[in-house]
């Protein structure tokens, strides 16, 4: 078992170099009116200023977010403070950035009123809701014009090399349920700033972080069509391949031919597990 990167594929990185860009991922792009509430406000006066300090962002390749409308965002996900990582990533690109949250969080005292007044949405470890359907909490964000993130992995890879492991369907599930785009999206350097279960941050010196936003998944096969566990899962596994691609043109590395699957490695998944 051969640990994880720390090289960051800095060579294929040097190589792209006139595709790759720093500072804000599309300057000039403005805040749309009411997009932002004062509970966003306030965690954004403070969270992003310091978050920019301790990361550098590079953003490759020429895709962005969409400045409007609705869309799913897929990321990847290997270190507990990847949701700062996206959310920033997701903020500088002006749109505001919404997750399905562990519903634990939303009774920590004071953090719990900020996510509920920016509009995260709680989810319990069965999965489920507030609402009766399981995935429903995005619904009314979606049809308002928003954008959600949704981890396909669910939790943190167990893939001992950081790769992209198996992915469940809820993503997928959203956007053919609401016939919204999703948008793959890969990040690394993160591990820089925190490792995977670790508790300390390295604020200092900054850390590069790359980020990669691809074309929407062609979801166009499922659109439309009765869902069932069968599609969602083949759908899934090409949002996964889309993700694996992405990353692996940051890291400048190959990922394993065969993705990692913790019920095939007597892992749980949920909870540390290292």
């Amino acid at each position: 078992m051969s640990p994880p990167s720390d090289g960051d594929g800095l060579e294929a990185r040097r190589e792209s170099a006139s595709d790759v860009a720093t500072g804000l991922p599309v300057r000039g792009r403005r805040w749309r009116r009411g997009e932002l509430n004062p509970a966003f406000r306030i965690v954004g006066s403070i969270v992003i200023p310091t978050f920019r300090f301790s990361a550098r962002y590079h953003w490759h390749g020429r895709n962005r977010l969409p400045a409007e409308g609705a869309f799913v965002l897929a990321p990847n996900h290997f270190t507990n403070i990847d949701p700062l990582v996206v959310g920033t990533a997701v903020w500088l690109s002006r749109r505001a950035p919404r997750f399905l949250a562990k519903a634990s969080l939303f009774r920590v005292p004071v953090v719990g009123k900020l996510m509920s007044g920016m509009g995260q949405i709680p989810v319990e470890r069965s999965g489920r809701t507030r609402l009766s359907d399981p995935l429903g909490g995005g619904r009314s964000l979606i049809e308002q014009g928003g954008a959600i993130i949704v981890y396909p992995e669910g939790t943190l890879t167990r893939d001992p090399d950081l790769w992209p492991m198996r992915g469940k369907t809820g993503a997928v599930r959203i956007a053919l349920e609401n016939d919204v785009p999703l948008i793959p999206m890969a990040h690394w350097g993160t591990q820089q700033i925190m490792a995977r279960y670790g508790k300390k941050l390295r604020l200092f010196p900054p850390s590069r972080v790359d980020v990669i936003v691809g074309e929407p998944v062609d979801l166009s096969a499922y659109r439309g069509r009765p869902i069932d566990q069968k599609m969602l899962g083949e759908a899934t596994e090409l949002v996964m391949r889309r993700i694996t691609a992405l990353l692996e043109e940051l890291r400048g590395e190959q990922a394993p031919a065969v993705r990692w699957d913790p019920a095939a490695n007597n892992q749980k998944e949920t909870g540390r597990f290292e």
